[in-house]
């Protein structure tokens, strides 16, 4: 009987960590943050990445960077 109610705790806790794992994948803010990640490693020094994280913060991920879409990312280019 035991062995059945930690089962069933152990059950109900590995779910509860699976659906908060998907919850923050799907957090815009992470959602951002990721692309800017992307962006720097596609760019490279010439991308501010910490710029881009530090605005999907400040905007709650309300604006998603897109690298291949240059207007989404042109306020996070060095300038030259």
């Amino acid at each position: 009987m035991m062995y059945q109610r930690n089962n069933v705790s152990g059950v109900a806790a590995f779910l509860l960590l699976a659906s908060l794992v998907l919850l923050v994948e799907a957090n815009p803010v992470g959602v951002c943050i990721r692309n800017c990640a992307q962006c720097k490693k596609m760019f490279g020094p010439y991308f501010e990445g910490q710029l881009c994280a530090d605005t999907c913060v400040k905007f709650k991920g309300k604006i998603i960077p897109d690298c291949e879409d240059i207007a989404s990312i042109a306020p996070f280019f060095e300038q030259i």
